[in-house]
């Protein structure tokens, strides 16, 4: 059987690396997007799935849109049996699913219907899921809606980011996807169609995401900062206006500050924002009920240090707000 993998993000790697070397399919041909600027010098780069193709002497495709005429040729010159898609990054219309003869298969990051769209793994840990999963399904056109063929539970722990789960989960997305194959040249696939009415959905995120609303109650901001760990990452703004620093301190400017993991703890009454204790392993702020210890931090422009090497290096004070 021979493949087209369409792939982009680094969850996509070890799926293509396992399709290699499993033996059930031929990889034809890798169609990834295309190299563009990327690191604050906007160099320009190729993405992880265009460079693990390189490793693995696959020829690779980079159209600026796959649904293309040109791009369709280009696909149909490899001759593809099955195009399999994981984290890709562009919708694929009719006549590319329709191009392969065993049609398309994807991989995707959660127990589908749920969490459909483009930030499964962190939306599942924002909120404040227990577990989560890869599937392998069949395409269709619309948006991660097709009929399953394999899934595969994964247990989210209760100090995952979404780094560390991405990496448990793509390894499991790879080896589902070596079944899902397995299963397509023995003929004993059984297509399973997603219930409509649980269909929940993960979008896109944004910078805007990771704004810390300290309303919110403290298992709450706890699950987001993990689940935006490390994009877009969840932050906070001194404000002068509410603290006990007055305006002319010199001290410190405002500034943002990313918060990259905390602890919930009990404490005494406070405003939502108000930093209550300075001591320990980071400043201890007030939420919506309890309050979060930030226990590692960057603050703009700076690097990663622990909330404690914060607290020796800037002159924040109980009863100050952060915003």
């Amino acid at each position: 059987m021979r493949v087209v993998f369409m792939g982009s993000a680094e969850f996509a790697c070890p799926a293509l690396r396992n399709l290699a070397k499993c033996g059930v399919a031929e990889v034809a041909a890798v169609v990834t997007q295309p190299d563009k600027p990327s690191g604050r010098g906007l160099e320009v780069s190729s993405s992880p799935i265009k460079k693990c193709a390189f490793e693995l002497n696959i020829p690779s495709l980079t159209p600026e849109k796959v649904n293309t005429p040109d791009s369709l040729d280009a696909i149909r010159s490899f001759q593809p049996d099955l195009i399999v898609v994981v984290a890709y990054g562009q919708i694929l219309r009719s006549p590319v699913l329709t191009l392969p003869t065993k049609g398309c298969i994807n991989i995707h990051a959660s127990l589908l219907p749920y969490y459909r769209g483009a930030a499964p793994i962190q939306w599942a840990i924002a909120n404040g899921e227990k577990v989560t999963g890869v599937t392998a399904m069949c395409m269709n056109e619309q948006m991660d809606a097709g009929d399953i063929i394999l899934q595969k539970e994964v247990a989210i722990d209760r100090e995952d980011t979404a780094a560390s789960l991405h990496d448990r989960l793509a390894e499991q997305g790879a080896a589902i996807l070596v079944q899902a194959l397995c299963a397509l040249n023995d003929g004993r696939v059984i297509r399973v169609s997603q219930n409509e009415t649980d269909a929940t959905y993960a979008p896109k995120l944004s910078k805007q995401d990771g704004r810390i609303v300290w309303t919110m109650a403290a298992e709450q901001v706890y699950n987001r900062i993990r689940g935006f760990n490390p994009w877009p990452a969840c932050y906070c703004q001194f404000s002068r206006e509410h603290g006990k620093q007055k305006p002319g301190n010199g001290d410190r400017p405002e500034f943002a500050l990313k918060v990259l993991k905390a602890q919930i703890e009990e404490n005494s009454a406070g405003k939502p924002g108000e930093v209550l204790d300075v001591g320990g392993d980071g400043p201890l702020v007030r939420t919506g009920d309890k309050s979060v210890r930030l226990v590692e931090v960057q603050p703009e422009g700076g690097r990663v240090m622990t909330g404690r090497a914060f607290l020796n290096g800037h002159k924040l004070q109980p009863g100050e707000m952060l915003e």
